[in-house]
C-alpha cells in the first residue's frame, strides 16, 4: 500500500496554491460577490489567472493543454480553495466537466474542447440531478432519436455555474424506466440553444446554481458523450472524481475553521483567563483535531486510488466524502458555538464557513447517500 503523504511536487503545487488563493481569493473576495449580487458569482480576472497559475489545467493532458498532474494534484488546489472559500468555477468545468470529456468523450471532442479549458475560454457545467436529493439514476430527462440527431426535454436542478457555462454536460434517458442505470445518456448542450431555459439561482453559500429545462432542444448526434444509453459508468466514475474534489473542500474549510477557533480561544479571556485555558474546550478541540486527521488520510487515499485506477475506488471515494461531510459538520458547529453568540454575525466570517460546507456536503451526495453507497459497494 502506497503511503499516504504528498510527494516533492505535489507539495510544491499544494503550497503554490494555497498563496495564490490566499492572497487573490480570500474570504473578503466572496463577501464582495455577495454583497454586491455579483451577475457572474465569480471573478473572470481571478479564473484567467488560475489559467495562468496553471491550475485549471491540472487534469487535462498535456498534449491538450493541461498539466496532467492527476487528482492528487487537483486535491491540493482543491483543498485551499476550500480554506479561503474562493469563488470560481473550479468544480464545475475544471473538475467535473474535464472528467467527463476524459471518461466519456471521444478523441475528436477531447481535442475539440479542452485546449478551450485550458486556455480558459469555455465553461462547463453538470446538469445531473433532477430531485430534491441526490439520485444520479433517477433521470427522467428524455432523449429521442429524431432527424438524424436528437430531442432532450427534461428538468435538471443544482446545476452549478450553470448560469454561465457555455456548455452544459447533461444526462439523459435514451431507454429503461426512471431509476434504471442502463439507458442513460451523457450529451454536450449549449446553454444558449434554443429550448433551453436556465433560472439562476443564489444559494445559501452565495455561490450559483441553476434549473435548467430543456424543451424540444435539438441535439446534434457529434455531441453524444460515448454510446447511448451506455453511460452511466463514465457518468458514475465522473462524480467520484468530483466528490474526491468536494471532499478535499471539505478538509480545507474544515482545517481553517478548526486554526480560526483555536487561535480565538487563545485570544478571548473570561472570567480573567482565555478560554484555551478550560479543560472542557480542550477536550473538544482534541477530539476535533483527531477527527481531521481522519480526513485527511481518507481524502488522500480517495484521490490516489482514482489516480491509480483502483477497482476499489469508489468505495474509498464514498467513505472520503461520508467523512469529510460529517467532520465538517462538527468542525463549524464548534467553531460557532465556541465563538459564542459573535459566531453567529455578519462581522465573523465563521457562518461564510458553515453555509459553505452545508451546500457542499449535499452537492453530489450527502453523509447519508455516501454512507450507504460505501456499505453497498462493501457488500454490508
Amino acid at each position: 500500500m502506497a503511503a499516504l503523504v504528498l510527494n516533492e511536487e505535489q507539495q510544491m503545487l499544494k503550497d503554490a496554491a494555497k498563496r495564490f488563493l490566499s492572497e487573490s481569493a480570500p474570504v473578503s473576495q466572496l463577501r464582495a460577490l455577495r454583497d454586491n449580487r455579483d451577475e457572474t458569482g465569480f471573478s473572470r480576472e481571478l479564473w484567467q489567472s488560475m489559467v495562468e497559475m496553471g491550475f485549471v489545467g491540472t487534469l487535462i493532458p498535456e498534449a491538450l493543454g493541461g498539466a496532467q498532474f492527476g487528482y492528487v494534484g487537483m486535491g491540493q488546489v482543491s483543498e485551499q480553495a476550500g480554506r479561503n472559500l474562493s469563488a470560481s468555477p473550479l468544480i464545475s468545468t475544471a473538475i467535473g466537466g474535464v472528467a467527463a470529456l476524459l471518461l466519456a468523450g471521444s478523441s475528436e471532442q477531447q481535442q475539440a474542447l479542452l485546449p478551450q479549458v485550458a486556455e480558459g475560454s469555455l465553461l462547463l457545467a453538470l446538469a445531473i440531478d433532477e430531485a430534491p436529493r441526490h439520485a444520479p439514476n433517477r433521470v427522467a430527462t428524455r432523449l429521442q432519436v429524431a432527424d438524424g440527431g436528437y430531442l432532450l426535454n427534461g428538468r435538471k436542478t443544482f446545476v452549478v455555474d450553470g448560469h454561465v457555462a457555455d456548455k452544459l454536460i447533461v444526462s439523459a434517458r435514451s431507454e429503461g424506466a426512471e431509476a434504471d442505470q442502463a439507458g442513460i445518456s451523457l450529451l454536450l448542450v449549449d446553454r444558449n440553444a434554443p429550448g433551453v431555459n436556465v433560472e439562476r439561482i443564489i444559494m445559501a453559500d452565495s455561490r450559483n446554481a441553476a434549473i435548467v429545462s430543456f424543451d424540444n432542444v435539438k441535439v446534434a448526434s457529434g455531441d453524444l458523450l460515448g454510446e447511448a444509453g451506455n453511460a452511466w459508468a463514465a457518468l458514475e466514475l465522473t462524480l467520484d472524481v468530483v466528490n474526491a474534489q468536494l471532499a478535499g473542500e471539505l478538509l480545507g474549510l474544515s482545517l481553517e475553521v478548526f486554526e480560526r477557533t483555536v487561535a480565538y480561544l487563545q485570544e478571548r479571556k473570561q472570567f480573567g483567563v482565555t478560554l484555551s485555558t478550560f479543560q472542557a474546550l480542550q477536550h473538544r478541540c482534541a477530539h476535533l483535531f483527531s477527527e481531521l486527521e481522519l480526513v485527511k488520510s481518507a481524502v488522500l487515499k480517495a484521490q490516489m486510488a482514482l489516480d491509480a485506477g483502483d477497482a476499489e475506488a469508489a468505495q474509498w471515494v464514498s467513505l472520503a466524502k461520508a467523512k469529510a461531510c460529517e467532520v465538517a459538520e462538527l468542525a463549524t458547529n464548534e467553531a460557532v458555538q465556541m465563538h459564542g453568540g459573535m459566531g453567529m454575525t455578519d462581522e465573523f466570517d465563521i457562518g461564510l464557513f458553515m453555509k459553505r460546507a452545508r451546500s457542499v456536503q449535499t452537492l453530489f451526495g450527502d453523509y447519508r447517500y455516501h454512507a450507504n453507497r460505501f456499505a453497498a459497494l462493501r457488500g454490508y
